[in-house]
Order: structure tokens, then C-alpha cells, then sequence
């Protein structure tokens, strides 16, 4: 495509998409550009929206929609097509109107993705083939407890999931409702009938209305933001400093650290964020809170802004969260119409807002510098730290990032107080924990523990494991594998890390015997290469040159000897540890190292 600003021009369904995001321009000019300029150039963070806009309703990006949105936004036209490129979600040449996103991750492949993936291509032909409904592979969806998984987009309707599904179900072109793919029973056992006891957490999943937040307050909701307003800011951040609550995203950084960092910061504005780019493969609790307790965030959300100086707070919602988007909107929507948000919140004179971000596709969006460059209309590509986003962060303003579990956390500090969350667990590990357990166990979903239960009791909380256990994979793609005399370990921070493990994002992935690791650890390989941005090269090529070295064993091809080999592969991963800008590259190499210190790693069967 040329990047020059070319004669291309939008039709009218893509100009009616944009402007409905960007609104209409200014009547009586000849090329319908006239905010062009001066007074359109503190609008590129709507750079994002308006290509979801076009995708959705076209069901590609054409030149001519880049040009309008460029124009729009005074944005470069080479800028937009690169942010455009940059997600997998978007599509700047024509496709079919019905596009099927297949998981062929490491739950979902093997659980049938492959299979679905086979029948699909005799039906429709190969990846990105078809008239009216093509097929496109997609890393992990985020549904690994109902594996296998699909995503639909089609152009003109919301996008939708299927999970379990099969090549029948997602060849139908006939919309389903939620609740075809929406029941908390399945992702959340421990909420079924009766529900554990001692849940906190999951407590209102299964319990209330998602859209209700009538029911949302019947159960206890919007107690803790009135108790936050009793408190005031200073005690609120005391609160959540002396309950030791820290990111349940993985970095495990303390919250009240961060949350002070900005209330004390003098430059304004401040911003929050609430990272729920969930995309670590076998992931996917905070998809379950977000469907299932879409007031809850929107809630935690508006006392951290309350505690931290921020009038306005983003969600960074995955791209692949549909119906998650639907119901956070709705939501919001709620919220501002009954006062508990926007310029006036519950009478109290604090103004706080919320808007959803989507995003598109990119697993670096996860990483925090990243998805403000996102946000802000950008590729999402990590930035240099320092400075950290509490100095520095969206729009260079003092921002606040917490990960969706980690809000949820406040309501339950509020609710008891710091102390007393504080006596849960134990060390730098306070508090419940949510783990996604997926793969050869007998009820898969989202368990709630405290901090402390060990690898073990998870593991019978979800029926045990079916069939004879190889490994687990604790973490995710960029955590390591426990093996079956490793139990007994304390599921915290300080218990893993003493048998070399990590909790991450809380990923619990079991195989038995019969799994295939060789092909598993290819996949994680071929993920990370995949996902890599490409800004440094210890990472572009690190990734790439990994794949490389561990397709070569398998098929017993190793470059001289195969000792030579995995010491290939130890110097590339030090190398991507060492000198990687962010922590994909320092995480990539992660799985594989840890499965050939394990002798997990065989030859292809």
C-alpha cells in the first residue's frame, strides 16, 4: 500500500463509521475535512476506536478509510496504516464479511482447535480463503476451561465466542445470544450450587445480575466506595498500603506504593488505567470477574481514582472480550445515570469518569508502556523505562496501571480493612488468589484460594487430574513447568520462587502423559515469535531464532550435536534476558528453559 496520501477515498459506510466515533464535520466544506488541523490534533487517542470502527462495520480497512481517518485526526497517513498493521484483529485488505478467529493455543489445539482447523479448510479452503466466511488461525482467546474456542467477526453485527465449538457451530451465520456461551457454572465452579464458602472474590458471580445494579447493591455493592468517601484519600492509600495487597498480574509490584506515587505527584492530570489486555495463553479469570461482576471494577476503579487523584480512568479491555465490552459499557452506562459516576460522584464532589479502550490483538499490549503508546494512538510498542508511568505515564501525566484482579482486591481491603487482609497468607502474599486451571483436570475454570493452599489442594478443588500426570504449567507461556513430587508448594510469591517457579498471571495448566510437550513448547515459541513487536532485536530475532533451534530437535536435525544445541538455545535465552526492552523478551525463553532443565523436551513422536 502506498503511505503517501493518496486519492483513495472512504465510501460511505466507512465515513459514517468513523464519524460516528469522531463525530461529523463541519457542514459546508467540499472535502468533509474541515477539523482537520489544529483543532483535530488532541484527538489521536481516538485513532484506535475509529479503526474498530471501520473493521466492524466494513469488515476490512481500506485505503480510502485510512485517509478519512488520517485526515480526521491530522494523524500521518504512514502513522495509521502502521498502528492498522500493527494488531492482528484489523484487516487492510479484502476478506470475507464473516471472519472465524480458531484457537489453536496450547489448550485449544490439542483439545480439538487442530481438528476444527483441518475441517474448516476442506470447507472453505485455506487460511484467509472464503467469499463469505473465511478462517483465520488466533492465539489464545482467553476461554481455556472451554477449549476448543472460537471468535467471530462479522462486518455490520457484534463480534461473538463460542466455546466449546465445533466447525458446524461456528459455519452457522446465525448470531447467538450471551447466554449461549456465557454460563458462570462452567467457568466458575466453586460459584455453582451450593457455592464454596469463603469465597470473596467470585462471591457475587452466579449471585447477581450482571446488568443489574440493583442486584449489584442488594449484595453489597458501592459499600466500599461510601466507606472510601468516610476515609478520605490519605487513609484509603494507608489502607492498601498495610494490607500488603500487591499486582496480580504478575510483576507483583505493591499497590499502595504505586497508588502513592501519584496521589503526591504534582503535575496534573493524573490518569488511571485498568489493564485487561488478559493475554497470556491459559489465562482467563479476569474475563470471568469482567462478564460476570461488571460493576464490581467500575466500582474499585472510581475509589482508586478517588484515593489517586484522577478525574478520568481507562479499561484496556482485549480486543478478543466481547461480550465482556458489552457489559463493562453497559455498566458505565449505569453508573453515570445513577450518579455514580461523572461530574458529581454520589453527591460527594468528586468527578470520575471511565471509558473503554478496546484493543485489537497484540499480546505486547499487556505490557504496560505499551498499551498507553496504544491508548494514545500509537503502535503498542514498550517505551524505555525510567521514567515509570506514576512519573510519566499516558499522555505524560502521573498514571495509575492496576491489572482487574487487583481492583477487585480493593473492594475486600475496604470491606475489612488493610490489616485484617493483611492476615491472610502471609509475607509479600496477602490476601485470595485467583488461578485459571485448565487442561487435564476433570472441572476446569477459575479457583479461588488464599494465598498459601498448595498446588495440590488446586488441584482437587477441580476434580484432580484425569489421566496420569506429566507436568504443569504454572504461570503461563512465560512461566515454567512443576513437576508431579512438586505438590506440596505453597501457591505464593516466596513458595514458588524457591522451586524456581513463578505464580504469574496465575495460569495452572496440567498435562498427563499423553500430551505432546515437544509440540506444546513449539507453540509457546512460535506464540512469543508471533507477538514479539519487533523494536529490539534480542527479542525480534532472539524469538524467531529460538523456534528455529527447537523445530531442528525435533525432528532430530540438532546444529552439531544435540548438546550443542540446547546450549544455543541457553545463550539466546541470556541474551533475550539480559538486553530485551520489555518483559516479553525477558520471559519468552522461560517455558523452554525451564522444560529442558526438567528433561521435558523429546524428540517429535
Amino acid at each position: 500500500m502506498d503511505l503517501r496520501l493518496t486519492q483513495a477515498r472512504a465510501n460511505e459506510s466507512e465515513r459514517a463509521a468513523v464519524d460516528a466515533v469522531l463525530g461529523a464535520p463541519a457542514a459546508g466544506s467540499d472535502d468533509h475535512f474541515a477539523d482537520a488541523g489544529h483543532a483535530a490534533r488532541g484527538r489521536r487517542h481516538l485513532l484506535l476506536p475509529a479503526l474498530h470502527a471501520v473493521q466492524e462495520s466494513v469488515g476490512w480497512i481500506s485505503e480510502g478509510a485510512l485517509n478519512h481517518i488520517a485526515q480526521r485526526l491530522s494523524v500521518p497517513p504512514a502513522d495509521v496504516y502502521g498502528v492498522a498493521t500493527f494488531y492482528a484483529m484489523f484487516a487492510t485488505e479484502p476478506r470475507a464479511p464473516r471472519i472465524v478467529h480458531v484457537c489453536d493455543d496450547i489448550a485449544c489445539g490439542p483439545a480439538g482447535g487442530e481438528a476444527m482447523i483441518e475441517r474448516l479448510t476442506a470447507e472453505l479452503g485455506a487460511e484467509s480463503a472464503g467469499e463469505k466466511t473465511c478462517w483465520v488461525r488466533s492465539p489464545c482467546l482467553g476461554l481455556c476451561e472451554r477449549a476448543p474456542a472460537a471468535l467471530v467477526q462479522q462486518a455490520g453485527a457484534p463480534d461473538f465466542v463460542l466455546a466449546p465449538t465445533s466447525a458446524e457451530q461456528v459455519l452457522v451465520t446465525d448470531v447467538p445470544a450471551d447466554e449461549q456461551f456465557a454460563d458462570t457454572a462452567v467457568s466458575a465452579p466453586q460459584t455453582g450450587s451450593p457455592p464454596a464458602e469463603g469465597l470473596r472474590l467470585l462471591r457475587r458471580i452466579g449471585v447477581v445480575d450482571p446488568a443489574s445494579l440493583d442486584d449489584y447493591r442488594a449484595a453489597g455493592g458501592y459499600a466500599a466506595l461510601r466507606r472510601a468517601f468516610e476515609l478520605g484519600p490519605t487513609r484509603v492509600i494507608a489502607e492498601v498500603t498495610d494490607s500488603g495487597l500487591t499486582g496480580r498480574g504478575g510483576a507483583a509490584f505493591p499497590t499502595g506504593v504505586k497508588w502513592q506515587g501519584v496521589a503526591t505527584a504534582a503535575v496534573r492530570p493524573h490518569y488511571l488505567i485498568c489493564n485487561a489486555d488478559e493475554s497470556e495463553p491459559g489465562t482467563f479469570k479476569d474475563r470471568v470477574l469482567m462478564e460476570s461482576d461488571p460493576f464490581a471494577l467500575v466500582e474499585a476503579m472510581t475509589i482508586a481514582g478517588y484515593a489517586t487523584g484522577c478525574e478520568l480512568g481507562y479499561i484496556y479491555l482485549r480486543g478478543e472480550y466481547p461480550l465482556a465490552a458489552r457489559r463493562l459499557a453497559a455498566a458505565i452506562e449505569t453508573a453515570r445515570r445513577r450518579g455514580l459516576l461523572g461530574a458529581n460522584v454520589m453527591g460527594e464532589g468528586f468527578a470520575f469518569d471511565i471509558e473503554v479502550r478496546r484493543g485489537a490483538g497484540a499480546y505486547i499490549c499487556g505490557e504496560e508502556t505499551a498499551l498507553m503508546n496504544s491508548i494514545e494512538g500509537f503502535r503498542g510498542e514498550p517505551r524505555n523505562k525510567p521514567p515509570f508511568p506514576t512519573v510519566s505515564g499516558l499522555f505524560g501525566k502521573p498514571t495509575v496501571i492496576n491489572n482487574v484482579e487487583t481492583l477487585y482486591n480493593v473492594l475486600e481491603v475496604l470491606d475489612v480493612g488493610g490489616p485484617a487482609f493483611a492476615q491472610i497468607g502471609g509475607e509479600r502474599s496477602t490476601g485470595h488468589k485467583l488461578f485459571c486451571v485448565c487442561g487435564a483436570v476433570a472441572r476446569p475454570g477459575v479457583y479461588e484460594v488464599p494465598f498459601g493452599a498448595t498446588l495440590a489442594q488446586l488441584l482437587e478443588l477441580a476434580g484432580g487430574v484425569t489421566g496420569e500426570m506429566r507436568t504443569i504449567l504454572l504461570g503461563g507461556a512465560a512461566g515454567g513447568f512443576v513437576m508431579p513430587d512438586q505438590l506440596d508448594v505453597p501457591l505464593t510469591l516466596e513458595g514458588t520462587r524457591e522451586i524456581g517457579g513463578t505464580l504469574g498471571s496465575g495460569v495452572v495448566m496440567v498435562f498427563d502423559t499423553a500430551a505432546d510437550l515437544t509440540a506444546v513448547l513449539r507453540r509457546i515459541a512460535a506464540f512469543f515469535r508471533d507477538e514479539s513487536c519487533g523494536q529490539c532485536v534480542p527479542c525480534r530475532v532472539g524469538t524467531v531464532r529460538q523456534e528455529e533451534s527447537l523445530a531442528r530437535l525435533a525432528r532430530g536435525a540438532p546444529l552439531g550435536s544435540r548438546e550443542t544445541e540446547l546450549a544455543l538455545l541457553a545463550d539466546l535465552a541470556q541474551v533475550m534476558r539480559d538486553a530485551s526492552i520489555c518483559g516479553l523478551g525477558h520471559t519468552a525463553p522461560a517455558a523452554v528453559q525451564s522444560a529442558i532443565s526438567l528433561n521435558l523436551l523429546e524428540a517429535s513422536r
